[in-house]
């Protein structure tokens, strides 16, 4: 017995509701799909940025933090210089209103020179990184950590090599620059979906369900991606700004260091070459020569002090670059120098 008309149109009528139901699930799922590949590419642009950043400002933090332990480590060819001279006045604190310099320590002194070499010797199998965490964190504080102890109780400076360096940075509490605590992680949403074909009807429901609440995911995904990217921004401006500070200090540690070397020369061409070691026979330029060269080892061991990163107090932000130190010893710098 054929079917009453009415029940046919129904039919008709139904299945005409499932088609629509399930082209505008289609429509929202492929919207979704679109939204999430243009945000993928957007966000995979910006990690490539994040890597570039991090990248070129680790090279730079490393050259840095290398510079200031060979310029310590200089100091115990200084200290031994110095201590042949019989004699010799007391070389307190150097303070004038153009320029302020540390009081001049000789056992300080050798204390930096034998932690910046333990150090040194261990940053050739270290990790990218570590030598800019030293310099982040001020390389005279971490060579005078060099000589403390372990966490296993022994001594550091009874260690060698990468064991002293990673004894270092655990004292140090990382030692790195920390930009991202233990890294960034930023995941990745996957949409997939599911059709269940028991009627037309019923799957495009369902269809359009699926696709409703992969629209409302792949919105909130864009919202997740949007606020990575936009943290990634920040840290790469960051980064930026902590790569031209790090090249523009090395410019200005490489300076004095060079002038102090033509002066340790000087010195050492004195004392060494020329047999003088009493104070009392010096001429008055080799006084000034002995004078210029400790006050430019009090200016290095100043530079080297510097922590150019502060640890943020809150854990979820990034670091601060210790901006206002950096400057005042950059300028106590350029007017010793201008003044030497």
């Amino acid at each position: 017995m054929p079917l009453p008309l009415f029940i046919i149109a129904g039919a008709v009528i139904t299945g005409g509701v499932g088609i629509e139901q399930g082209i505008a699930g289609a429509c929202k799922i492929g919207k979704a799909n679109k939204l999430m590949k243009v945000m993928n590419e957007q966000y995979k642009k910006s990690e490539e940025k994040f890597e570039r950043h991090i990248k070129t400002t680790s090279k730079s933090m490393d050259d840095l933090g290398k510079l200031e332990l060979q310029v310590l480590n200089q100091f115990a060819n200084f200290s031994d210089l110095i201590e042949k001279i019989q004699n010799q006045p007391q070389f307190k604190k150097i303070q004038k209103a153009e320029f302020n310099l540390p009081e001049y320590d000789r056992e300080e002194l050798k204390k930096v020179s034998i932690g910046s070499g333990i150090l040194l010797g261990g940053l050739s199998g270290a990790a990218v990184g570590t030598a800019g965490g030293f310099a982040a964190a001020g390389a005279t504080t971490s060579a005078v950590m060099a000589l403390g102890t372990a966490s296993t109780g022994t001594a550091i400076s009874s260690l060698s090599g990468v064991a002293a360096t990673n004894a270092t940075l655990a004292t140090l509490g990382g030692g790195s620059l920390a930009i991202g605590g233990g890294g960034i992680a930023l995941g990745t949403t996957v949409l997939g979906m599911t059709a269940v074909g028991v009627s037309l009807l019923v799957g495009g429901v369902i269809f359009n369900k699926a696709g409703e609440k992969i629209e409302n995911n792949a919105t909130e995904a864009e919202k997740q991606i949007e606020k990575s990217i936009r943290q990634i921004e920040s840290i790469c401006e960051y980064l930026r700004d902590l790569e031209k500070i790090s090249v523009q200090y090395k410019e200005s540690l490489e300076k004095a260091y060079g002038i102090y070397l033509n002066y340790f020369n000087q010195l050492s061409d004195i004392v060494n070459s020329k047999k003088v070691i009493d104070w009392k026979k010096f001429a008055r330029k080799e006084k000034i020569v002995v004078q210029n060269t400790i006050m430019l080892v009090q200016l290095l061991y100043k530079m080297c002090q510097v922590k150019l990163v502060e640890k943020s107090a809150n854990e979820e932000e990034i670091n601060r670059i210790n901006k206002k130190e950096i400057d005042e010893v950059l300028l106590d710098c350029h007017m010793f120098l201008k003044a030497l």
